[in-house]
Parts: structure tokens; sequence; C-alpha cells
């Protein structure tokens, strides 16, 4: 089973990417993932806070202004496995694309369906969202922005 959200930001990509990476500060600012401790270099094991529960993944891939990933398993591997990415696609005109995905696997997947399809989705969304207010926010509020 997989997730996909997607959302267009008017910043640049390292602009994004030191957002992501600053895990620090996601309590201030992120509604879906709480509090992450730990670095963001491959091959080390993080701590991942949301509101319901924990998990200490571990980072798969660090991809410098491009792509973030980290895996982790419930309770042992097989059982609710879950490899988490987010993907900052820079789109050559001031914005980039954003993509928070997961993937899913293990025999717990059917029971957990449901939940992943709203909650989880509904997470991912509301962190998206905010992303975008406080990237744009921050390196954007010099500009006038024109909605139209």
């Amino acid at each position: 089973m997989e997730i996909k959200t997607v959302i267009k930001i008017n910043a640049k990509a390292e602009q994004v990417w030191q957002t992501l990476i600053n895990f620090k500060d996601y309590k201030k600012w992120n509604p879906f993932i709480t509090s992450i401790i730990g670095e963001p270099k491959e091959g080390n094991t993080i701590k991942v806070s949301l509101p319901e529960m924990s998990f200490s993944p571990k980072i798969r891939l660090v991809n410098k202004n491009k792509e973030l990933r980290w895996v982790g398993h419930f309770m042992f591997k097989g059982l609710f496995d879950g490899e988490h990415r987010f993907k900052i696609q820079d789109n050559n005109d001031g914005t980039i694309t954003f993509y928070h995905q997961e993937k899913f696997s293990g025999i717990l997947i059917p029971i957990f369906r449901k939940k992943l399809e709203s909650q989880t989705v509904q997470g991912f969304n509301a962190m998206n969202k905010k992303l975008k207010e406080v990237v744009e926010k921050k390196y954007n509020s010099s500009k006038i922005i024109k909605l139209t």
C-alpha cells in the first residue's frame, strides 16, 4: 500500500530542504510529525513522534535539497513496515514540487488500511500545507505575491 501527496511551494529547493532537516523546529510548525530526534544522516536511527505514536526508523537516503527517506518497522520486520519519503523537485521557475509519500507493507496492512487512507493522508496533507506556509512566509516575506 502506498500513500502519495504533493504540493507546490513558492520557494527554492534549498529553502524547503533547510526547513525539512531542521528537526528541532518540527514541534513549532509541524502538525503531523511533532518531533524528530537525531541527525539527518544516512544510516542513523532517529526517533519520530506523531500525535498518537513514536517509532525509531533508520535513515536510508539523504540527498541534499532533493530527498530524505527513512524506513521503520513495528516491532519486527514484516509485521508493519513503512518507507517514508520527502522528495523536492525543482521546477526551475522559483517553485518546487514537494512529494510526501510512504510505502507500507506487512501482514498488519489490512487492519490499518482504513486509518492509513484517512488519518494518515490527512496528516500528510496538513504537514504539506504547513510546510508551504512556513517556508513561503520565511523566504518570501519581502516579495509581493499576486494571487489569481
